[in-house]
């Protein structure tokens, strides 16, 4: 099913949430953190719950539907839809625990789990658990989170390092809460200002067994349900998609309000009356639309398959990955165009589309959205021995 009992509710009280994230912004932006009163709406839509198993007083949304909800907050605000998107990705790690452990992390009406990016900490084995340090940048949301992720390398407990089941050597990751890491005041960048995606640090933190998982191995997980047969990377490039399309629909629906009002210095017609301009505001909703519906096909015939069949393939991967990279890509080029039709408005900071330019190009910039994407597809769908670690 494309839907749960829980959709239609969510996706009213996103559109409810809205325009509270619009005229909070400019104070986003300037605090480069989510406000507490976006917090609080957020917490009391339950956006934060929907990839929470229902075992947990999760709302366990289809990915369509969270595609959805992804799209609707990031038209208002990008830094809050990639923050919701992270967290969308980080709360499925409950299913990976028991309910005990679940509970301790995500019970609270506050819970957010953020964690950075990369495995970059050592795990060393000890009684009851791990002795866990390292540094992880990149972790957005970390500001407003309760708890955190260390994604780390397993050794044993004479040193050496423990053999995964790939002939790898392990990794897991290990949750701790926020006050136990030294935050790093490091995100001072050029767009999605407002997610906060801070580093920090801990240096022989004990993480007990129990608030550890290994979220690539489906046999640790332990919720049976459609969700959580999709990993996590696929959970992020069908939401952080969304957010891309919900930056660029933002910014076309803004162009369009221009189009009606301004008359651009020296021409001879309106923006409006203009032929070149009517022709581009065609063009570009052509664009994103056919992005939108091509990436929203693929992830509900997939989830529809995977609903039905219990299995997600390969080649169900490959082509979430296409549909994904595709939009992002199509949405970046539809704001660099909007950026430009705009003309010397699109400069003054108390416009919305020097911003959206700004998080376009921040969002393009992750993994989800490299063009060296659309290679990894094309060498698996030749039989070329793709590497399909991002898939």
């Amino acid at each position: 099913m494309l839907s749960n009992k829980y959709s239609e509710i969510t996706l009213e009280n996103a559109r409810n949430v809205a325009p509270l994230l619009s005229d909070a912004a400019a104070e986003i932006e300037a605090e480069r953190a989510l406000t507490p009163a976006v917090l609080n709406a957020m917490h009391d839509a339950k956006l934060f719950r929907l990839t929470l198993p229902l075992r947990d007083n999760g709302l366990e949304l289809p990915l369509p539907a969270l595609a959805q909800v992804a799209e609707i907050i990031a038209g208002a605000d990008a830094s809050a839809g990639w923050c919701l998107g992270q967290a969308f990705g980080c709360a499925m790690s409950a299913a990976f625990m028991d309910k005990v452990a679940s509970q301790q992390v995500f019970g609270a009406r506050e819970a957010v789990l953020a964690w950075g990016a990369g495995v970059q900490g050592r795990m060393e084995a000890t009684d009851g658990g791990y002795l866990v340090s390292g540094t992880w940048r990149f972790a957005s949301g970390s500001h407003h989170a309760t708890w955190l992720g260390g994604h780390s390398k397993v050794f044993e407990t004479d040193g050496n390092p423990r053999e995964g089941a790939s002939g790898r050597q392990a990794d897991r990751t290990a949750l701790f809460p926020r006050e136990q890491a030294v935050m790093a005041d490091d995100w001072h960048v050029m767009g999605l200002r407002g997610t906060r995606s801070e580093g920090y640090t801990v240096e022989n933190l004990f993480v007990p067994e129990g608030l550890t998982l290994d979220r690539d191995t489906p046999a640790e997980c332990q919720v049976d349900t459609t969700l959580f047969r999709f990993p996590t990377t696929n959970v992020y490039a069908a939401v952080f998609s969304s957010v891309a399309l919900g930056i660029a629909q933002s910014a076309f629906d803004h162009l369009k309000t221009l189009g009606m009002e301004k008359h651009a210095r020296a021409a001879q017609t309106s923006m409006r009356d203009s032929p070149v301009f009517q022709a581009k505001l065609a063009e570009l909703r052509a664009q994103l639309e056919s992005a939108r519906a091509y990436k929203h096909a693929i992830i509900s015939e997939i989830w529809e398959t995977v609903d039905n069949t219990g299995e997600l393939t390969m080649d169900d991967r490959a082509r979430i990955r296409l549909a994904t990279t595709y939009a992002i890509n199509e949405a970046t080029s539809a704001v660099e165009q909007i950026y430009r039709l705009a003309g010397s408005t699109a400069i003054f900071d108390n416009e919305p589309f020097e911003r959206r330019f700004r998080d376009i190009h921040a969002l393009s910039q992750q993994v989800q959205g490299r063009h060296s994407n659309f290679e990894t597809v094309g060498r698996y769908m030749l039989g070329l021995g793709a590497n399909t670690i991002f898939m």
